[in-house]
């Protein structure tokens, strides 16, 4: 550690947004990179802790005071080396990741967390615009065939790390582009499809085939991919979505949070309306839009509703609301349950908690309203309130209410892999097997809806063990 009272003289600065009039009319992102050297600044205040508990909140591994320190010694190409040898995608993490690392970083103590998220992303963007990341060829070629199924960051890491160990890799996507949710979960002003493009052209290089639209299970069989090829990774994602039961749900104007975002996303990418919604239009424009749903998902609707012009915007939680700071004693290094506003709630939303849908109401098949009620917890039991019945009026409902695993139908019933208790793939995370030989599953697929961090984590950790499997040793980090 260079500056060994750094944290004590310099105040945390973290990156500003664009105001909320001029970002509300762009689907660009608006977070403000800070320049070169405040980033240099804000990497001194890192501690370099004995035990740095920011390893412990990373999930990828991140060695976040090595490239803290490398930074703040204006060395950023050696930090670029550093941050992608736990890290395949670190464009992505520095954008879209809720950054635990810093929720169990030392200053976070006394809410001062370094700004490792923004270091992270600043590192690898000069790397990109420096021209410092490249190909990384394999110097040798080991004639094992590999397919892995599902685009997502779970899959892309996993293919990746595959073509770097010599395998001929080809990377299979039911959609029409490339990247999962990255792609069309995640809207652009969080994160911009050109730096799925542009790590694409990178894996290319190294040997990866992407092959979109098709389906395996549907399209293709998982027969002819075990056949074909001599491992196979499941990385489909946990696709299901939590459904609102309740009467009225068949009203027209009650969507899933996916089908909605999915929609805009390829607006943006340029697609015309059949194609980017080639079911039938959902639109936010005019509406009065209700969210149910108070995590992410729900989030990137509410922001996406604003920007395509609601009346207003409603995003109702069931749970209770969180308090505005953790009791850091008790939950300090770990993530913590606390009241968290996004950017998309600064925009604009009026957000409700402890409210139980009852019914959607409507007229003529279309919804106008939610019948509600509030609701209280005790001992994880749930209790309507009494005389705690609302109504809400609603033009477009958006279930936001998070995933049940991956989609039974096709794939999953075709490999016939045993299922763990939640309806995940089963599989271990010592070598990813499942019950199907030759059979492989990483990230959301295996554990359920999770982080990027996670996805990428398993992604990586799942190629190491196939690359083990075919070759009796890798040399492939975990």
């Amino acid at each position: 550690m260079g500056l060994v009272k750094g944290f004590l003289e310099i105040e945390r600065k973290d990156r500003p947004y664009e105001k909320v009039e001029a970002r509300l009319k762009t689907w660009k992102e608006f977070v403000l990179p800070l320049p070169p050297a405040e980033v240099s600044r804000q990497g001194a205040r890192c501690m370099d802790c004995g035990v740095p508990f920011c390893h412990t909140g990373c999930p990828v591994n991140n060695i976040i005071p090595e490239w803290n320190e490398l930074v703040r010694r204006d060395r950023w190409r050696d930090a670029l080396e550093v941050l992608h040898s736990t890290n395949n995608f670190p464009e992505v993490t520095g954008r879209i990741c809720p950054a635990p690392c810093e929720a169990a970083c030392t200053l976070n103590i006394d809410d001062n967390p370094v700004i490792i998220k923004t270091i992270e992303c600043s590192i690898v963007d000069r790397g990109w615009q420096e021209g410092w990341v490249q190909p990384l060829v394999p110097a040798r070629k080991t004639g094992k065939r590999i397919a892995v199924v599902g685009s997502g960051p779970a899959g892309m890491a996993c293919a990746q790390q595959l073509a770097r160990a010599g395998h001929a890799v080809t990377l299979f996507e039911k959609s029409d582009r490339i990247g999962g949710l990255l792609r069309y979960g995640i809207p652009d002003f969080k994160m911009e499809k050109h730096l799925i493009d542009r790590r694409m052209r990178q894996m290319a290089a190294e040997g990866v085939e992407f092959r979109t639209g098709v389906e395996v299970g549907a399209t293709l069989s998982v027969k002819s991919l075990l056949e074909g090829y001599d491992a196979v990774a499941l990385t489909g994602g946990a696709e299901a979505p939590r459904n609102l039961q309740v009467p009225g749900r068949e009203l027209d104007g009650i969507h899933f949070a996916m089908d909605f975002l999915v929609q805009q996303n390829k607006r943006v990418a340029g697609d015309d309306e059949a194609r980017a919604a080639p079911k039938g239009t959902i639109t936010a424009k005019g509406k009065h839009v209700i969210v149910i749903g108070g995590g992410d998902t729900g989030s990137d609707c509410v922001g996406t509703s604003n920007r395509q012009g609601a009346a207003s915007v409603t995003q109702l939680e069931v749970m209770p609301q969180p308090p505005e700071k953790e009791n850091k004693a008790l939950t300090w290094p770990d993530w913590p349950l606390k009241l968290r506003t996004s950017s998309s709630h600064e925009e604009g939303v009026d957000r409700d908690f402890a409210v139980l849908t009852k019914r959607a109401v409507g007229t003529n098949g279309k919804v106008e309203a939610l019948e509600c009620v509030r609701v209280t917890w005790s001992g994880g039991a749930m209790k309507e309130v009494p005389d705690g019945t609302f109504q809400l009026k609603a033009d477009l409902v958006l279930l936001a209410m998070g995933f049940l695993g991956p989609r039974r139908p096709g794939m999953i019933e075709e490999a016939g892999v045993a299922l763990d208790a939640r309806g995940n793939v089963a599989a271990n995370v010592k070598d990813y097997r499942t019950s199907v030989p030759k059979l492989f599953a990483a990230g959301d697929m295996r554990r359920g809806q999770s982080l990027v961090v996670w996805a990428i984590r398993e992604g990586r950790q799942c190629a190491r063990a196939i690359d083990e499997s075919l070759m009796g040793i890798s040399t492939l980090p975990r």
